[in-house]
């Protein structure tokens, strides 16, 4: 943009010089012909006025497009900021979850072990009185066993009773 505004500025300099050297053919009367009247004015004023009048737009119309463009640049960098504290706040709330889970996860963790140590000893206890029930079951079993055979030694020698399986 810097470029075409030095470039015009380059051109109405040397338009300026131009004039200044032929002011006096800028200013002589000549018959205009406007297409529907004819008038007398100088010629070269009446350019002249044509080409301010355009550089004038020119300007104007270069001073709306630099304001439109700030303009939107701005607001662009206001969203771009609304849409950074977003993703930002977004994230932290990420973390914060991120840092709750990881807290709950390590919570359980810790209770694991002794939630197992309490099952094992339980489980422990369970085999203990289960395997004692079943040593005096065998143990009952096999007086019963000796007190037949004494039974029975004692009575004058019988056969030994069959063996019976034993209780579960």
């Amino acid at each position: 943009m810097r470029g075409r505004v030095v470039l015009v500025l380059l051109i109405l300099v040397a338009l300026g010089i131009f004039v200044a050297l032929n002011w006096s053919i800028f200013t002589m009367p000549t018959e205009l012909h406007l297409g529907f009247a004819r008038v007398t004015a100088p010629l070269g004023l009446v350019m002249l006025a044509v080409t301010a009048g355009l550089t004038l737009l020119y300007a104007v119309l270069l001073i709306w497009l630099e304001t439109a463009t700030l303009l939107d640049a701005r607001r662009s960098a206001r969203e771009l900021q609304a849409q950074r504290q977003l993703a930002e706040a977004a994230e932290a709330s990420r973390y914060s979850q991120l840092q709750e889970y990881l807290h709950t996860e390590l919570e359980v963790l810790r209770a694991q072990p002794a939630t197992a140590a309490r099952d094992l000893i339980a489980r422990m206890d369970q085999m203990r009185e289960g395997l004692r029930a079943d040593i005096e079951r065998t143990g009952n079993t096999l007086a019963a066993y000796l007190g037949e055979i004494e039974d029975r030694l004692e009575r004058g020698g019988g056969s030994p009773p069959p063996p019976r399986s034993a209780p579960p």
